[in-house]
């Protein structure tokens, strides 16, 4: 297969539904030679703040020198976004390759589409030789694809209501999926909050016989003036460090990279160590697009645009926590700004307490629908809105005529934001600036 053969084939995997469980991972896994034992891991789960996390460590990693796989999900347009080492993503050719091998070996086992990924990075990465493979969870934890390997640490950001279909409707059966990846021996840095999702994490690593370090109680992060913060160690050997800044925009961010430099900690008494200079600079460069990402378009860069310099604010908060950090940061920074914000989802997702802490602070809202058969209509959102809010809001399809109309209504003080699902933040990225990677 050439690379649009793999990505089909990819793509038609899609229409087998998500599958839960490892025993099918694990068979196919030894199928090919188990290439996950040839690999030293990093594994991160949590409701928000995973991929944030995983890209604070990819970065420091690389500054320091080391050959750094990652993994994460969803993509924004390109599946090869899924798949990088160090700052290069996959090539075509690889991909293809990868894919191909994958395909022949299958004989007509079945296997999901978030499998097939999982298994294409592993391969990868051991062909690549990288030093440590950092793997993002797709989906809770314990019965994920991806927790089919032994990590030299696990990572737990935190925990709140996501994928309830999938995970449990409460947040003890949420932070209960999330623990499945604590393994017997191994380290665990956790962000959770002091809640019941602590109290379940606290009991997983009693039971595996896991060291816990827990933001808050173990290692501390304080914020300092003008946007820099410190952070307090865990362990004894470890120096504390002022004076921090980050490349992600978002206070909640702040405790993502405390997360990070924790698990830097534990892999640093496994050999893989960091000089401060490589901290400081990874995480003052770090950048990982759609989230609380801001764009400005001068009008000779803006074909689409074709008048005037326009603001955007896009970001893939789609949870009640994530719609909460835009939140915060809308009040903080935007307070002085008019807001028209287009917002799309998925018709899994809980949109009508998403719309409702955000309509307060916006002019306009323009609903729209996200490509793909899981995306909420856009009447079906207006519906879940109160008839108060309802009163600036529309309904506008396809996409980039959403986009279009709300740069008609934006003024030259205003912020256009966009929010609701990942997948509606890669589309109108990719309307603002093309594609991550190149695909053409």
């Amino acid at each position: 297969m050439n690379f649009q053969q793999a990505w089909q084939y990819l793509d038609d995997l899609q229409f087998f539904k998500i599958k839960l469980g490892l025993d099918s991972m694990a068979r196919f896994l030894d199928g090919v030679g188990n290439p996950q034992a040839g690999l030293r891991f990093v594994h991160v789960a949590g409701t928000n703040g995973k991929g944030s996390v995983a890209m604070d460590l990819l970065t420091i990693l690389a500054q320091a020198g080391y050959r750094v796989g990652l993994y994460t999900s969803p993509h924004l347009s390109s599946v090869r976004e899924r798949f990088r080492i160090n700052h290069e993503f996959i090539s075509k050719a690889e991909f293809a390759a990868h894919a191909s091998r994958i395909h022949a070996s299958l004989d007509g086992q079945q296997i999901t589409y978030f499998e097939f990924t999982t298994a294409l990075a592993l391969l990868w990465f051991v062909e690549r030789q990288v030093d440590l493979a950092i793997l993002e969870v797709g989906m809770g934890g314990r019965l994920d694809a991806t927790n089919v390997v032994l990590p030299l640490v696990s990572v737990i950001t935190n925990v709140s209501m996501d994928h309830e279909a999938y995970l449990g409707n409460t947040l003890d059966l949420v932070a209960m999926e999330k623990a499945g990846i604590i393994k017997s021996g191994v380290p665990v840095v956790a962000g959770v909050a002091n809640d019941v999702s602590r109290t379940v994490v606290e009991r997983a690593c009693r039971l595996r016989g896991a060291p816990l370090y827990l933001l808050d109680r173990d290692f501390q992060v304080t914020a300092a003036s003008g946007g820099e913060w410190d952070y307090q160690p865990f362990s004894r050997t470890g120096q504390p460090l002022a004076g921090l800044r980050c490349g992600l925009a978002g206070d909640h961010q702040q405790a993502n990279a405390a997360v990070a430099l924790a698990a830097l900690e534990v892999l640093a008494q496994q050999g893989i160590t960091v000089p401060e200079s490589a901290i400081r600079h990874g995480l003052a460069v770090v950048r990982w697009p759609a989230r609380l990402e801001y764009i400005c378009l001068k009008p000779d860069v803006a074909s689409l645009f074709p008048l005037g310099q326009h603001r955007f604010l896009i970001d893939g908060a789609h949870n009640p926590a994530g719609v909460e950090s835009l939140a915060s940061a809308l009040e903080k920074e935007h307070q002085d700004n008019g807001i028209i914000l287009i917002w799309g989802s998925m018709v899994d997702k809980d949109a009508a307490s998403g719309l409702a802490r955000l309509a307060p602070l916006c002019r306009e809202i323009l609903l729209t629908r996200v490509a793909g058969e899981r995306a909420a209509e856009p009447a079906a959102l207006m519906e879940s809105m109160s008839p108060a809010m309802r009163t600036n809001a529309r309904c506008v399809v396809p996409v980039a005529e959403a986009l279009r109309q709300a740069v008609d209504l934006a003024g030259p003080q205003d912020l256009v934001c966009v929010a609701g699902s990942l997948y509606l933040a890669g589309e109108v990225r990719h309307l603002l600036l093309g594609g991550v990677v190149d695909d053409d």
